[in-house]
């Protein structure tokens, strides 16, 4: 399968091939340690999975097989965990103990369902990984690799969508570009799994397996811009208020679309989120869409927190009370969906963590988990311009 070779091909530092169920990601893993093992003569390479009981049952009888069909001779130490041949060893370790992981160095390492590990545990063991991984040897870069279900926004997905960079490289596979599944094997999943859990174990997808997520329709990639503010642009700002945590998402809108350029987020209170506004844009026209309870809520003895935005010289257009969640949340969805909504990742990453990772509770989203701040000010803006009726009364 295409994915499986241009996962065993791929030279990046690191490289993940995140796929559904009997998408092959195992066996690419397998592949791709043995290759390494053969273009690096008596340098050792790692393949770790999260228990024991995994190696055992799943590991040894992957690379036995494998080695058989390569004819490459072996003999596999149970006790020890390992597997020698003419070339080198292959150590199988667990991750389940990290403190465990010491008195050996490889060239390589392959990571096998890294995403089972809770997610603080598995960056542990990826220290100790890369402190294994440090044998020297012409030509080779000590590759970490990783094939695994995708688990909801655990370690993998921070490791390569939040923090993606040059030196990584992402795979991800579909349980049906395998051509090898039995019969019925597919549809078995879709009676198992809920639509949510079938988008990770059938699409390779990352998403919230808790329950399903609230901007089920944002798209990090479909829904990118590369857009910046320039000169003369009129910026738009969707502002939700919270001491402690005070949110602005910045807009430009152009031909009927929206894109998020910017974002300032944790800031104290209104009177510090108008400065670093003002800091962060000082020649722009600013018109910001605020909570419309910020007409109430006094952050000091006499002004309303939209009096503080108005005596800092912004122009405030607010709703006079807010719309249902429900109403602000399907504008927000639907301009997604339509593609007519756009964020500029790397300039509003706090942004793009809320919108794919914010659950829904009991019916509405969750406010618990820190992850609204930034998707309410955003639906402000987009619900004041897009979503407008006439009976609704407005602030400014």
């Amino acid at each position: 399968m295409q994915h499986q070779a241009d996962f065993i091909a791929s030279n990046f530092r690191h490289t993940g091939l995140v796929g559904g169920f009997g998408s092959g990601k195992t066996k690419a893993g397998v592949i791709k340690t043995i290759v390494k093992k053969l273009q690096m003569p008596n340098i050792d390479v790692a393949y770790y999975m999260p228990t024991y009981p995994l190696i055992k049952g799943v590991a040894f009888s992957n690379f036995k097989e494998a080695l058989t069909e390569y004819g490459i001779p072996y003999t596999l130490h149970e006790t020890d965990k390992n597997i020698s041949t003419p070339y080198g060893n292959i150590i199988l370790r667990s991750m389940d103990n990290p403190d465990l992981m010491v008195g050996y160095e490889v060239g390589y390492s392959l990571v096998d369902e890294a995403d089972v590990l809770p997610k603080d545990k598995m960056k542990k063991v990826m220290v100790n990984v890369l402190a294994r991984n440090r044998a020297r040897f012409k030509g080779n870069n000590n590759a970490t690799d990783f094939v695994s279900t995708p688990e909801g926004f655990k370690f993998l997905y921070e490791f390569f969508v939040k923090n993606e960079s040059t030196n990584k490289l992402l795979i991800k596979a579909k349980t049906k570009d395998n051509p090898y599944l039995p019969p019925g094997y597919i549809e078995s999943l879709q009676d198992e799994y809920t639509p949510e859990e079938l988008l990770a174990y059938l699409e390779g997808e990352f998403i919230n397996l808790t329950s399903g997520t609230v901007y089920s329709y944002y798209n990090r990639l479909e829904n990118h811009t590369d857009k910046e503010a320039e000169e003369g642009n009129i910026l738009y700002v969707g502002v939700d208020f919270n001491v402690g945590n005070m949110s602005a998402i910045f807009h430009v809108i152009e031909q009927g679309n929206d894109y998020a350029i910017a974002e300032i987020t944790k800031e104290y209170d209104t009177t510090t989120l108008c400065a670093a506004i003002k800091t962060k844009f000082p020649n722009h026209k600013i018109i910001v869409h605020p909570d419309a309870s910020g007409k109430n809520r006094k952050t000091n003895a006499s002004d309303t927190d939209i009096d503080i935005l108005k005596k800092a010289g912004f122009i405030v257009k607010a709703l006079n009370s807010n719309p249902p969640v429900k109403d602000r949340v399907g504008v927000v969805n639907k301009r997604f969906q339509t593609k007519k909504s756009f964020v500029n990742r790397f300039k509003c990453p706090d942004l793009v963590e809320c919108l794919e990772q914010q659950p829904w509770k009991n019916g509405e989203p969750d406010k618990t988990g820190g992850l609204d701040h930034a998707n309410d000010a955003k639906g402000y803006f987009s619900y004041y311009h897009f979503m407008r009726k006439k009976k609704i009364v407005y602030i400014g």
